[in-house]
């Protein structure tokens, strides 16, 4: 371990060395010793087209030499403007009003004091939020209260608001109860929602993140849609990681023929270079703020909200997806191909793809967890094999940046094969 770098997720006792990166080109990345690494996933699902895409990186230069950095209270610049316009083409119809932090986990604050002072600023207020068994939302106070309870926030419990949770109807491939399931979720959704306190309901929409790569149908999001506006609650969809393509479409709440009331942006925005995030709320959102009276106003921001480097970034990154999106479809076909030759698999069970996501679940006689030692075992061996794979406890996922070709695909379920047949 480095003498003065503290790492993320890491227990430095124990953790094995870190791996020292020199540089990186598409989906490979090439470490100090001179080995090479297959990312296969998208270096924390952030690196969507690839590790330096030289159309990002000449965008991210052009703007260096105008305009690196300006403040943005009181202030605006052209690639902030240019950024906020082409999302909302892209959103829904009705995701209006686009504010911008710094990543994920803020993204979703600002929804949570975005759906709160709604309804304060309304004199309607409210408390209580709603999510999902096995949420992860972020590592901040606010995201990590309406995050499931887990070895993330174990530590912090006492200091965490009460959310009430439902259950996550997850779903995989050959499932035949998923409706059952999601009528079962639904039910409970209901009785929690006619206490009438709920500013919102909060989901990761198609697929839970670092939760476990659980998915749902769009089906589901489709009726939580229509008992949002029933129950007269908010509902914010976190795609910090869903969104950008990864499900197959621009966004889940796209493919999912659903419109939040709040959406939450960031991870693949701009394509891995830069830290940014957005949330985009529906426009009588932004009227509840709209006011004389200066208590009113939202209180918030960072030093580095709408940094223009990184709206040019996103400028260039939303600019390859448009260039890219058969891409996603493609690429959902091909792990499904790849996911069929372990369907008998004695070590995998639950089998599961969305878009550019593909997940199982590795059988072991641990319980299915994040501290799920396999995990780590997993992980070396796939590094030893040339192919960066970190699983989730027991949950092994894939999800590389757009530009893989279908050989290196097929290199990442070779190893995923070798190292499942070890296993047994």
């Amino acid at each position: 371990m480095h003498p003065h770098i503290w790492y993320p997720y890491t227990q430095a006792k124990t953790a094995p060395p870190e791996l020292k990166v020199k540089s990186a080109q598409g989906v490979w990345l090439e470490l100090a010793d001179g080995r090479q690494l297959l990312d296969a996933i998208s270096s924390w699902w952030v690196n969507t087209h690839g590790h330096a895409h030289p159309k990002i990186a000449e965008a991210i230069y052009q703007q260096a030499q105008q305009l690196e950095q300006v403040i943005f209270s009181g202030f605006s610049h052209a690639p902030a403007e240019q950024l906020a316009e082409q999302l909302v083409q892209r959103l829904p119809t009705g995701l209006d009003r686009v504010f911008f932090s710094d990543n994920g986990s803020t993204a979703v604050e600002v929804a949570l004091k975005m759906a709160y002072q709604y309804w304060v600023n309304r004199d309607r207020p409210r408390s209580t939020f709603v999510a999902f068994e096995g949420a992860y939302h972020g590592d901040t106070f606010g995201t990590m209260a309406v995050g499931g309870r887990s070895v993330f926030s174990q530590v912090f419990h006492e200091l965490l608001f009460n959310v009430r949770y439902v259950p996550f109807p997850a779903t995989h491939l050959a499932d035949t109860a998923a409706a059952e399931r999601e009528q079962q979720a639904l039910a409970q959704l209901r009785s929690v929602l006619a206490a009438g306190d709920c500013a919102g309901i909060l989901i990761e929409p198609l697929v839970q993140g670092a939760g476990g790569m659980q998915m749902c149908r769009p089906e589901f999001l489709q009726q939580l849609r229509q008992l949002a506006t029933e129950a007269d609650t908010l509902l914010i969809f976190d795609e910090v990681m869903t969104g950008f393509g990864r499900t197959g479409d621009w966004f889940a709440c796209a493919r999912s023929h659903t419109t939040p009331d709040i959406i939450c942006l960031s991870k693949g925005i701009t394509g891995g270079f830069l830290p940014l995030a957005v949330t985009v709320c529906a426009e009588q959102i932004y009227q509840a703020f709209y006011s004389d009276n200066p208590l009113k106003t939202l209180y918030h921001g960072h030093s580095y909200t709408a940094n223009p480097l990184g709206c040019a970034a996103a400028l260039a990154a939303i600019e390859l997806t448009a260039e890219n999106f058969s891409a996603f479809a493609q690429m959902e076909q091909l792990h499904q191909q790849q996911l069929a030759a372990f369907s008998a698999h004695p070590r995998v069970e639950n089998l599961r793809v969305t878009g550019t996501i593909a997940a199982l679940d590795v059988v072991t006689a641990e319980d299915t967890s994040y501290l799920n030692q396999v995990g780590m075992v997993i992980r070396q061996r796939s590094i030893e094999a040339g192919v960066l794979l970190r699983p989730l406890g027991n949950v092994l996922y894939v999800m590389p940046p757009y530009c893989i070709t279908e050989a290196e695909l097929a290199q990442v379920y070779a190893v995923i094969a070798e190292i499942l047949d070890s296993l047994v």
